[in-house]
């Protein structure tokens, strides 16, 4: 769990990058959502280079003991890649060099074939990924580690929603968060989640006009 300083410091650097954004929004679920979130924007070399240090801080900080990372194709693969950077520049891994791996979306069949690049996937491994929305990417990586004869250790995540999934009138009784630790068996991690937002919209007058409209949406939607 990071420190409520860096969840925070998070949520107001992704505020700075464009990645959070306060308004109204369709989201894939077709929810009309005041705020939206899109790791994707994390697109330049120094905006990913701090993203992997809070990635990195927030795993440290959970004391999950891991072997290696492992990021689901995709968005996954930047992740785990520059995690592992930080990592092993990270006072606290005392020099420890941590491998990560990655999946293709399709087999290749020339080379060294397979669907499975970088290291080998042994041990305990954290699975890194943007957000959580229906678990389906944690369930295929779950699957790829298993198979391979490896541990899935935990799901690290930079945004927690916080968020029922469903249709109106029939929403799911868990997050889709809770569902993948009940599910697997499995901590997940975030470097913030809504109730870090809501404390920066407390906080910042500029957007403070959001406020409400976030509540609400957590009141109708959130766990």
């Amino acid at each position: 769990m990071s420190t409520g300083s860096d969840r925070l410091a998070f949520v107001q650097f992704a505020l700075n990058q464009g990645v959070l954004r306060f308004g109204s929004f369709v989201t894939k679920s077709g929810r009309t959502s005041p705020y939206f979130f899109n790791a994707g924007l994390f697109n330049s070399g120094a905006s990913v280079g701090r993203l992997s240090q809070f990635y990195a801080q927030a795993l440290v900080d959970s004391k999950v003991p891991f072997d290696m990372l492992f990021g689901p194709a995709y968005k996954g693969i930047p992740l785990a890649t520059a995690t592992s950077v930080a990592l092993a520049g990270h006072a606290a891994m005392q020099g420890r060099d941590i491998p990560f791996a990655y999946n293709r979306k399709e087999a290749k069949d020339h080379g060294e074939g397979g669907v499975l690049v970088g290291a080998p996937l042994k041990g305990k491994v954290v699975i890194i990924d943007d957000v959580i929305t229906a678990g389906t990417s944690v369930r295929e990586s779950v699957d790829i580690i298993r198979g391979a004869g490896a541990q899935p250790a935990a799901v690290l995540i930079a945004m927690d929603r916080m968020e029922r999934a469903g249709s109106e009138g029939q929403l799911s009784a868990h997050s889709a968060v809770q569902e993948v630790e009940q599910r697997y068996g499995l901590p997940v991690i975030s470097i913030a989640s809504l109730t870090d937002i809501l404390a920066l919209l407390e906080n910042n007058p500029e957007f403070a006009q959001y406020k409400n409209a976030v509540l609400d949406y957590r009141t109708r939607y959130g766990i």
